[in-house]
């Protein structure tokens, strides 16, 4: 018999899931660590996404990243802005030490600059995917 809270939560994720839209549901996911390229994910609507590292550490989801993504006026996947007459520093390219599924609705890195943090469901990947298509598709339309 499951507690009260127990019950709710698990009435909501089945929620989630149950009216999660194809879009944001992946077919397969490939994450290239061996290869350094990044991960690769094919949605049930046929769309292809490919997201480097570099794309995906600088999208963490965290709190702690959001807050200073917000701060300086990023958005999710571009890199931080140096300082004016900063000289930019030396630092390993992004790359996953570990991976792993967190339930049916995510995935968490744990990247070679000790962070660990970022959990990134399937509807954010898809939300943020870098391709052309989906860029245009986020940009805010222009009037004449």
């Amino acid at each position: 018999m499951r507690s009260p809270a127990a019950q709710s939560s698990y009435l909501l994720l089945c929620a989630i899931l149950i009216f999660m839209p194809d879009s944001a549901d992946p077919k397969s996911v490939k994450v290239n660590v061996s290869t350094g390229t990044g991960m690769d994910i094919e949605w049930k609507d046929g769309h292809k996404s490919h997201y480097s590292f570099t794309f995906l550490r600088d999208a963490c989801p965290c709190a702690m990243c959001d807050d200073e993504r917000n701060k300086s006026g990023r958005k999710p996947g571009e890199a931080p802005k140096l300082e004016p007459g900063a000289l930019p520093m030396f630092k390993p390219a992004a790359k996953p030490t570990e991976t792993a599924p967190v339930g049916k609705y995510a995935i968490r890195f744990h990247w070679n600059d000790g962070h660990e943090l970022g959990i990134y469901s399937w509807q954010f990947l898809r939300d943020v995917c870098p391709c052309e298509e989906c860029k245009a598709a986020r940009a805010p339309a222009h009037r004449a």
